[in-house]
């Protein structure tokens, strides 16, 4: 275990009830390529914080590492629900081609 995965996992047993702590272990294993744990620790985080429009793009792409097309566009779809996915041009624009490209997958 890498020193950033313990100290996300500390984060995760002292916060149990933050987002942040599952949010960043979540996208660690995004970026470790470790499918099945991030799709929990960022679900974890959505359950928490059901707006956190960041979770929810990641979520997205743990789904889609772990070949969930529907549930990736489903994460994609609910960040663009969110006040930030409403307001937020850029984030409107990359979501919107994240899931055009998976229909075209």
């Amino acid at each position: 275990m890498s020193d950033r995965e313990a100290m996300f996992k500390e984060m995760v047993r002292q916060f149990p009830d933050s987002p942040m702590g599952h949010f960043s272990l979540g996208r660690l294993m995004v970026d470790e390529k470790r499918w099945p744990e991030a799709v929990t620790a960022l679900s974890e985080a959505v359950k928490l914080d059901p707006t956190y429009a960041a979770a929810l793009v990641a979520l997205g792409d743990a789904h889609v590492g772990a070949g969930a097309k529907d549930q990736a566009k489903a994460a994609w779809e609910r960040a663009l629900g969110t006040p930030l996915g409403r307001r937020d041009m850029s984030l409107q624009a990359d979501l919107e081609q994240r899931i055009r490209d998976l229909e075209d997958f």
